[in-house]
């Protein structure tokens, strides 16, 4: 085995990481990822994903306007298997467990705001 520094490092690095109980290397949890964030950078071409303002893509709802219609819970299982509209511009998304969990939260808030409760 040829010896290379960069890779004894980097092992050097990963061990002491793991060791000091610092969870850097570890996947982010739901309260570390922003629902909102997710929606912006996947949806907000076409959607208005806030209480306020008209969705750039004049067929996509706003979604203020589904989760008035939908338990936000609803869409978890749509969310991880991928959400395919009736279009043929909408592309299909899956969204990994903390994601959805954080989606699942911003609508929530979101129709708590729009609806008052």
């Amino acid at each position: 085995m040829e010896f290379r520094p960069l890779n004894v490092l980097a092992a050097v690095f990963a061990g002491s990481m793991l060791g000091s109980g610092v969870a850097a290397l570890a996947a982010p949890d739901a309260s570390q990822i922003s629902g909102a964030a997710i929606l912006e950078k996947n949806c907000a071409r076409c959607h208005a994903i806030g209480a306020t303002g008209d969705s750039p893509h004049r067929e996509a709802p706003p979604f203020r306007e589904v989760v008035k219609r939908y338990p936000p819970e609803n869409l978890e299982e749509s969310l991880a298997e991928g959400i395919v509209s009736g279009h043929a511009e909408m592309p299909e998304f899956t969204f990994s467990s903390e994601e959805i969990s954080a989606i699942i939260g911003y609508l929530n808030d979101l129709k708590d705001q729009v609806t008052g409760k």
